[in-house]
Parts: structure tokens; C-alpha cells; sequence
């Protein structure tokens, strides 16, 4: 076991490593948060694994950003945090996520970000961004329609429905359900680590030619947005519905 900040590192799966997030219940991220993952991933890549399940310890896999309380929500910062987001995207070894409770905002992005997604029936989706005021990030406009198509994600962006496990699997958001999401993670890490590591390396590349610099560009258009709409009045409406548990009204300013 080794630890990055939040973030421990198991090797007892031996070519399977679980790197897990310790920010219960929600598991919000920041750019110290993400490091430690990309950090605890490189780790795991020099002691001879062949695949990362990446998982949470509490309730949920991970809201994303605390936009309400964290002194990250500035333009500069946000950069910093994408650039390790890129990191993540940009990592050696194929990563399976483990998603129980829920996945919402950047943390949708998290996990989509890896390779493959085990969730439960009762796990829950949401790119809730357009129901804060606010642009999607952490590269979901390229990596959620590379997973449910462009019509399904540009439908699940700008309403910010939540979606049940049995849905995810439906549109691709998931590969794959199981009672215990951690258990099943590690059953699938387990069949890819079986198989050859240099064609799974090989064609890991070739699956995702063009992610990176997509990315890259991706999170770069996201953030010159999310700067912009931060100084609105409607940002500011859906930060405060959602920390007071209602409806939004937004005014269009």
C-alpha cells in the first residue's frame, strides 16, 4: 500500500491495482486530488501492473468540484486542474472505474475519463452543469459523446437529467453492472490484465489515437467558457438551488 495525499495505492491484486479516493461521501476533487491519482497510476506502472480498477472509499464516486466552497473555481486554477485531468487521460496503464452511488458534474468527466465503467443498477449519472448556470468540463465534450453518441450527450448536457445504472448500460455510458461496482471493476481489470500487456498497450493506443490532443482541446474551449459564464446571475441562481436543495430560476442573465 501506498499513499499520494487522499489517494491510496493497493498492489495485493498483484497485476491489478486499485487506486481509491478518500474524500467521503462525496469525493470532491481538486487538483491535489487528481495528482495523487495520476501520481498513485504511474506508481502502480513501475512496479509491473497491468491495469487500475480506480475507485472511492464512502457513499459516492465523486461529485466533482465543490464550486460553492472551493478556492479552486478561478480561471488559473481550473487550468492547473485540467492539465492534470490531461495527465490522467494522457496514463500508461487501461483504467476501469468503479462507480457506486453517483457520478455527476466533473465527476462524470473522472470517470469517463478512464477506459471502462462498472456501475450498479443503482448507481446514478448526471452532467448537471446546464442546471448550474454553467459549461460542461473535464473533457466531457468529447468524452461523453466518444461514449453514448453526440445526440444522446448533447440531450443529457443541456437538460442534466439524472440517468440510472440499467440506462447507462443502455446508451454505453457503462460497460457493465454489478451489485458490487469495486468487485465487478476488479473482475474485468482481471480479464484485461490476463491478457498480453504489449498488444493490450498496442491497442489501447490505437483505440484512443487523437484522445489526447482532443482533450487538450477539449478542456481548453471548456474552461474559457466556464470563466465566462461564472460571472453570470444565473451561475450564481444554481449554485444557490443547489446548495438549498430546490428548483433553480434562472433569468437568462
Amino acid at each position: 500500500m501506498e499513499t499520494f495525499g487522499d489517494v491510496t495505492v493497493d498492489l495485493s491484486g498483484g497485476q491489478v491495482a486499485e487506486v481509491e479516493m478518500h474524500r467521503p461521501p462525496a469525493n470532491y476533487f481538486d487538483t491535489d486530488l487528481l495528482a495523487g491519482i495520476v501520481d498513485g497510476i504511474a506508481w502502480a506502472d513501475g512496479r509491473g501492473c497491468r491495469a487500475i480498477v480506480l475507485c472511492s472509499e464512502g457513499r459516492h464516486f465523486c461529485a466533482g468540484m465543490d464550486f460553492a466552497r472551493s478556492n479552486e473555481a478561478r480561471s488559473d486554477a481550473i487550468r492547473t486542474l485540467y492539465e492534470r485531468a490531461l495527465a490522467l487521460v494522457d496514463g500508461p496503464l487501461p483504467v476501469v472505474v468503479a462507480v457506486q452511488g453517483a457520478a455527476i458534474g466533473g465527476g462524470l468527466g473522472l470517470a469517463l475519463a478512464g477506459d471502462f465503467r462498472v456501475g450498479s443498477p443503482d448507481s446514478r449519472f448526471a452532467a448537471n452543469f446546464a442546471r448550474l448556470g454553467f459549461h460542461q468540463g473535464f473533457g466531457l465534450s468529447l468524452t461523453l459523446p466518444r461514449a453514448v453518441g453526440h445526440q444522446r450527450a448533447l440531450e443529457l448536457l443541456v437538460t442534466g437529467r439524472r440517468i440510472d445504472g440499467e440506462e447507462a448500460l443502455r446508451i454505453g455510458l457503462c460497460d457493465r453492472l454489478a451489485e458490487d461496482p469495486r468487485a465487478g471493476a476488479h473482475g474485468l481489470a482481471a480479464e484485461v490484465a490476463a491478457s498480453a500487456p504489449l498488444a493490450v498497450r498496442s491497442i489501447r493506443r490505437t483505440q484512443r489515437s487523437g484522445l489526447t490532443a482532443g482533450f487538450a482541446a477539449a478542456v481548453e474551449h471548456e474552461r474559457l467558457e466556464q470563466q465566462r459564464l461564472m460571472g453570470t446571475d444565473d451561475f450564481g441562481e444554481g449554485i444557490a438551488a443547489s446548495l438549498e436543495r430546490r428548483e433553480p430560476r434562472f433569468s437568462g442573465n
